[in-house]
């Protein structure tokens, strides 16, 4: 017997696998982006917010009324709007109800809705929420057919498209989401900041983003903190759409008594667990990263208390605090990318402008459809008065076909002129009602309601009214959040960070104290305590004698120039004490075997020094160029056997004076030498033989002045130095009486 196989009902089609994906894939990112991820520019809600305000909109849960369960709002939210996980929704449901979290919560909780450290919240069969005076205005107008409906997931009920959103939510809130190929996040803003720039968008309807930062000077986070970038920063952001921005935590030091103090952390970044931030700080501590730091507490109550203990009482509490900011999420960088979905269908990155404007768009509509309803409910009441009054008129024929027919609507209908609505509305009318005084009201409400039409009818024609009534809407909304109030005050402020290069740790941590540092002519060097004025009765090894002194400070830093043309960096906390002859100073740095000391001198930031060769050449070079950070020097002077670096003189002045060896005085316009940050210079003497002796720079006004052997000054005044004035590169004449045999300036 043979047995017959039936082929398959839906029998498979071969498809192509690419293409198979293709489509896939990309149904699953628009569902994503649209469905998902990114908020509508409208009321800056995404789908899962949106539902869980509507469903607890149809729980009644108005601010003022009885806390339900949140089970109970996820369990119906789940059930007929939001077809995903309880979890994901209980989370969103949690997050509008965190202050830390929500500038302006739209959820208010009864229990554990979790903290600032972290920690979660609890079970949703725990807590209870219910709306709040937000919500409600984002609600405001959803039964008045202010917005479109759509069927639910099952198609057994309706869900709003957007909502109505009387407040700029997408900026008052902002928004975070990872999407398909595409994300958003847009900073949280001030709402009364925000109606001031909508006020004048509705005025100047061309108004740029740069005009609108008069109002809105940028993000305003709701725990606090400082945004340390310009306003010209914050312009590109608000311009483009996109960017970021350095938020810093608030901090103030705390005296301690006796000249200790404490620095105190009160508002962390947006976004930052403060748990995670603590054990960051403790992580780093305890790996010595933190030198500055002797101590870490956290003294949080329900404000943030973060204190930090110095290490010592002579530490910079800014220099402390800028350590901290660059090692730990004590400042973040907050990314914005105002990608949302505009008219709700296009994915789009909007500026600040466009997202505002997009929302008075929105509430337009929302007017007008209001409008409209509140129009046709008028036209029915009015129709329903109409065939009232026409009873009250008539009312005893009425009641005769009431009684005597058999159908009496019919007969109404006929008699009067009746439509269907107003007889069936008659004839389910109560006998009480029949009074004279009944009557009088039906007549007054008629003419309230002929009025009222009439105005609504006129705001539906008229653009400008349309915009006079938005603008009053708005400046009411101000009212409720003005910026006096709590809620409504500015938390975030703005200010300057100090480059981060710009800090030395070994400073900070060095107890700064005068000292005297002593050079000798064979390189040894050493501090005395205190500013030692004479040291003329120091010691020195040998046939030692000395070369340099000067005042410093032990956080000082000291430039030594080589005979070879390299610059050497010394930190004065590190000098040997002046008990003894000091120690050499190529212990300290590692300078080329036969190059000797030519000039020691206290670093000064931005500081310029003429820097000077054996053969007569030189440049000005600035002090910052010349320091590094290593035993190794800085080649500062291009220097070629036999020259050799020769001399390194402030640059304080605007003549230069030039002496060689073969007693040959130049004084030319320090002009005449050009900046560099390294190199061989420009010919600044011209010699037959020999080389430089000594260089001086010098203000002409007060004269050149020098200081002979015997410690006396003299001054040749600037009338009297026209004969050696000249041009650079020339050979000079023989100095004025007077002038120190061995041919230095002093």
């Amino acid at each position: 017997m043979t047995r017959t196989v039936e082929p398959p009902a839906n029998p498979a089609l071969p498809v192509n696998l690419r293409e198979a994906l293709e489509e896939r894939y990309l149904a699953y990112a628009l569902s994503t982006i649209m469905g998902r991820a990114l908020p509508d520019a409208r009321d800056g809600l995404k789908p899962v917010h949106r539902r869980i305000l509507y469903g607890m909109s149809v729980l009644k849960l108005d601010p003022g009324t009885a806390f339900k369960k949140c089970a109970k709002i996820v369990g119906d939210v789940m059930g007929s709007f939001h077809p995903h996980g309880d979890q994901a929704i209980y989370e969103a449901l949690v997050r509008l109800a965190q202050d830390f979290a929500s500038r302006y919560p739209m959820v208010e909780g009864q229990g554990n809705f979790g903290n600032i450290d972290g920690d979660a919240a609890a079970a949703y069969r725990y807590t209870e929420a219910r709306m709040t005076d937000v919500a409600r205005l984002l609600l405001e107008g959803i039964d008045e057919d202010a917005v479109d409906f759509r069927d639910n997931y099952s198609g057994d009920q309706k869900e709003p498209i957007v909502l109505p959103s009387a407040l700029p939510n997408l900026l008052a809130n902002g928004a975070q989401g990872i999407a398909v190929g595409m994300a958003t996040s847009i900073p949280p803003h001030n709402l009364a900041e925000l109606c001031d720039a909508a006020l004048y968008l509705i005025g100047h309807r061309g108004a740029t983003a740069e005009q609108l930062m008069q109002f809105v000077p940028g993000p305003d986070f709701p725990t606090g903190g400082i945004i340390v970038d310009g306003p010209d920063a914050i312009r590109d952001i608000y311009a483009t759409g996109r960017g970021g921005l350095r938020l810093r935590a608030r901090w103030k030091k705390e005296d301690g008594g006796r000249g200790t103090w404490l620095a105190v952390v009160t508002e962390i970044p947006y976004g930052v667990q403060k748990s995670r931030l603590i054990e960051k700080m403790a992580e780093l501590f305890n790996d010595r990263k933190l030198p500055l730091v002797a101590d870490i507490r956290d003294e949080s109550a329900e404000d943030v208390r973060i204190v930090i203990e110095p290490r010592a009482r002579t530490i910079d509490p800014d220099m402390l605090m800028e350590t901290l900011f660059k090692l730990t999420e004590l400042e973040t960088r907050i990314g914005v990318n105002m990608n949302v979905l505009v008219d709700g269908v296009a994915p789009r990155v909007v500026t600040l402008n466009e997202a505002l404007g997009q929302w008075l768009d929105h509430r337009r509509e929302v007017l007008l459809r209001r409008s409209r309803h509140r129009l046709s409910e008028i036209e029915r009441r009015l129709e329903l008065l109409d065939g009232m009054i026409i009873v009250y008129l008539n009312l005893d024929e009425v009641i005769r076909i009431i009684r005597e027919e058999d159908e009496p609507k019919d007969v109404l209908m006929r008699t009067f002129a009746l439509s269907e609505m107003q007889a069936n509305y008659i004839l389910d009318t109560r006998l009480r009602s029949l009074r004279k005084l009944e009557e009088m009201a039906l007549k007054t409400e008629h003419d309230e309601l002929t009025k009222e039409k009439a105005a609504v009818e006129q705001l539906i024609g008229d653009d400008r009214l349309q915009w006079k009534t938005i603008a009053w809407e708005i400046r009411d909304l101000k009212k409720k959040y003005p910026p006096e109030s709590k809620i409504g005050k500015r938390r975030t402020t703005f200010g300057v960070a100090p480059a981060l290069a710009d800090i030395d740790l070994s400073e900070a941590l060095i107890e700064r104290e005068p000292i005297t540092v002593v050079v000798s002519q064979k390189g040894w060097i050493r501090a005395l305590k205190g500013q030692v004025g004479d040291v003329s009765n120091l010691q020195f090894k040998g046939d030692d004698a000395l070369l340099a002194s000067f005042f410093a400070e032990t956080t000082s830093k000291l430039l030594v120039l080589a005979s070879n043309g390299k610059v050497y960096t010394l930190e004065a906390c590190k000098l040997p004490g002046g008990r003894g002859h000091g120690e050499p100073i190529r212990l300290m740095a590692d300078i080329d075997e036969g190059a000797e000391i030519v000039a020691v001198m206290p670093y000064r930031a931005g500081a310029k020094m003429l820097a000077v060769t054996s053969d007569g050449r030189g440049f000005v070079a600035g002090q910052d160029d010349m320091t590094g950070a290593t035993r190794k020097g800085k080649a500062v002077m291009n220097v070629e056997a036999p020259a050799r670096a020769a001399a390194l003189v402030p640059a304080d002045g605007d003549h230069v004076a030039i002496i060689g060896e073969n007693r040959k005085l130049l004084v030319f316009a320090l002009d005449q030498v050009p900046e560099m940050a390294r190199g061989k210079g420009v010919r600044l003497q011209r010699y037959k033989d020999g080389g430089v002796a000594d260089a001086k720079v010098f203000a002409l006004k007060d004269g050149l002045s020098w200081v002979d052997s015997a410690g006396r000054t003299f001054n040749v005044a600037k009338g009297d130095l026209k004969d050696w004035i000249g041009n650079r590169a020339e050979a000079g004449r023989l100095p004025p009486k007077g002038f120190p045999k061995n041919n230095r300036f002093g």
